[in-house]
């Protein structure tokens, strides 16, 4: 907890430090207070005097104004503060986060992400709050009271020494259960947030499958097991409260029995007495406020040690200290791999495993392989969204790992297999890659991507509003959207990772002879972008200038469609499977 609020607090340390001074003003008052009351009783009931009755009362009115000006402006501070600090909480861990590879994202889950970053941090926030309106004010209140306790009478004190080990041994019994508690709540509710993602994001599934009890009965289980570690935790804390005030209440009435005594041996007067009994009443209630606090800091700390974990995590990769950022121009070639590797960690099996190519700038790469191949895997590194465990991948004239990582994804147009699109309109969709593109670009892009007509036929264009996930448009219209919005901004290098699942044959071919015609009708770089074609179908790879045949990660094949044919077993049998025989062997009648 302490390392996570030195990261955090110096934006905010006046706050800090104010909201605690603001509350020692009503502490003192708070502390000055029983003694303005037994100078009424004493000097204003005892003397039968109305004015020292008046003269308290109105002194005890100010301080309580007093007080409560100073509480809201307490209450301000730990407002800005605790907000402020949780607010930045929460931006560096999405920014951290988002600077992951998917290794590092992998191995903490989706689900416990979003709860670090929503319930984890609400707890850190509200352990900064309280603490910086009530750790300044307990603790000095209780240890004020006995003072002023002590100062009245120091053999009634005894009582108070005697009751305070007692309210701290039965906190101790409380704490010393609860706190293993709260780190496992916290990872139940990211079984809970699991559960809840995979129900409602695949809403459509479950009921096509019949699958609502299932998955009724799977968040279930979840629930009961969050909720029987919270009640486990209530039931232990439920003791820490009714134990500590009967002590207190048992220290009261041993405080009047003990004082009546004295005062009729004119040890005391009443007001003495009385004054006593709220200092003692002060101390116990700030002791059992203080085991509070604790119980908050404690699951506050379980929070703030997952909050630091992901911070803590080094992205695995990241930008050299002398990346380029910008292509070798006298490169020969767009897309080098030279016995590239990569392994999933802790897999003991390649995903790709030594796979050499060259393309040339402007060429089209197909990489075409059955599912579970590793084509998905192979081209994530060419934008380093993977990073090679062997070998290398050169893009434009640069080892991956040399490249500025912004540098290098602006250079490559990225449409991955899964559609994500996010709420908002298709404008604020298609200008990721270039914040500043015209209207003429976006239309453009749009052309390019087959998706011009649909899109002009919206009553709002560029600006129809897009669902979360873009539901309300089909599967091939979302397609056609992404991969227009990999076309903004002129990339050099366009992946399209299977992409074009959705579409229609005729599509499909209009879709690869745009991006063909790109450079020559704009003129861009040195001609029209190289492209990398993911696809199980052949129609979609069989025109590319060369294909890669991925088999168990390996490539099976590396050549024109023709070579393969004459050469490579499996793509004949991908051939035969799509194409049929004999049109697959046409080109060799």
């Amino acid at each position: 907890m302490i390392e996570l609020l030195k990261r955090f607090y110096r934006p905010f340390r006046l706050e800090c430090v104010f909201g605690p001074l603001s509350k020692l003003i009503e502490v003192v008052f708070d502390l000055i207070a029983p003694l303005v009351v037994m100078r009424m009783i004493d000097r204003g009931v005892g003397g039968r005097s109305v004015e020292a009755v008046l003269a308290c009362g109105g002194m005890l009115v100010l301080m309580a104004c007093a007080g409560f000006a100073s509480t809201l402006v307490c209450q301000k501070m730990a407002s800005r503060a605790s907000q402020g600090m949780g607010t930045e909480m929460r931006n560096a861990l999405f920014e951290h986060v988002n600077a992951l590879s998917y290794s590092e994202i992998d191995h903490f889950g989706t689900p416990s992400l979003i709860t670090r970053i929503t319930n984890d941090v609400n707890q850190v926030q509200l352990a900064i709050a309280l603490g910086v309106r009530q750790l300044s004010r307990w603790p000095l209140l209780s240890v004020g009271s006995m003072i002023a306790a002590m100062g009245i009478d120091v053999e009634l004190s005894i009582i108070f020494f005697v009751s305070i080990p007692l309210i701290g041994g039965i906190f101790w019994f409380v704490m010393a259960r609860c706190v293993p508690y709260f780190k496992r709540m916290q990872e139940k509710l990211d079984r809970i947030g699991l559960v809840t993602r995979e129900g409602l994001s695949g809403a459509r599934v479950v009921r096509a499958f019949v699958r609502e009890d299932h998955e009724r009965e799977r968040f279930r289980r979840a629930a009961d097991e969050q909720a029987d570690i919270a009640i486990a935790v209530g039931r232990l804390s439920s003791v820490l409260n009714p134990a500590t005030f009967l002590v207190m209440n048992l220290a009261v009435c041993a405080i009047l029995w003990v004082g009546g005594l004295r005062v009729n041996v004119g040890a005391l007067t009443q007001g003495e007495v009385m004054a006593f009994v709220n200092y003692m009443t002060q101390t116990l209630l700030s002791i059992v406020y203080v085991a509070n606090l604790v119980v908050v800091f404690t699951r506050a700390g379980a929070s703030a040690g997952r909050i630091l974990e992901v911070l803590d995590c080094e992205p695995g990769i990241y930008s050299g200290a002398d990346a380029a950022t910008e292509p070798d121009e006298h490169a020969k070639f767009a897309l080098v791999l030279r016995n590239a590797c990569f392994a999933y960690p802790g897999s003991m099996v390649n995903a790709v495993d030594h796979v050499t190519l060259e393309l040339p700038r402007g060429g089209t790469l197909g990489v075409i392989g059955g599912t579970g191949s590793g084509k998905s895997t192979l081209v994530s590194l060419i934008s380093r969204l993977h990073e090679v465990t062997g070998g290398a991948v050169e893009v434009l004239g640069h080892d991956v790992r040399a490249w500025d990582l912004d540098a290098l994804r602006r250079q490559v147009g990225f449409v991955p297999q899964k559609v994500e699109l996010l709420s908002g309109t298709i404008r604020s969709n298609l200008t990721w890659r270039d914040p500043s593109a015209a209207d003429a670009d976006l239309w453009s892009a749009l052309e390019s991507a087959q998706a011009r007509e649909f899109v002009a036929a919206l009553p709002l264009g560029l600006d129809a509003p897009v669902e979360a996930g873009g539901k309300n448009f089909s599967g091939g219209q979302r397609q056609r959207l992404t991969i227009a919005r990999a076309l903004v901004g002129d990339p050099r290098i366009i992946v399209m990772d299977d992409s074009a699942s959705a579409l229609d044959f005729k599509t499909d071919a209009a879709l690869r002879a745009a991006i063909k015609d790109l450079g020559r009708s704009t003129g861009v770089h040195d001609g029209r972008p190289t492209t990398v074609i993911v696809s199980q179908r052949v129609s979609s790879v069989r025109d590319a200038d060369l294909i890669c045949v991925m088999r168990h990660g390996a490539a099976a094949g590396v050549g024109t469609h023709e070579e393969l044919l004459d050469n490579c077993a499996i793509y004949r049998e991908i051939c035969a499977s799509q194409l049929g025989i004999g049109e697959g062997a046409a080109p060799h009648a």
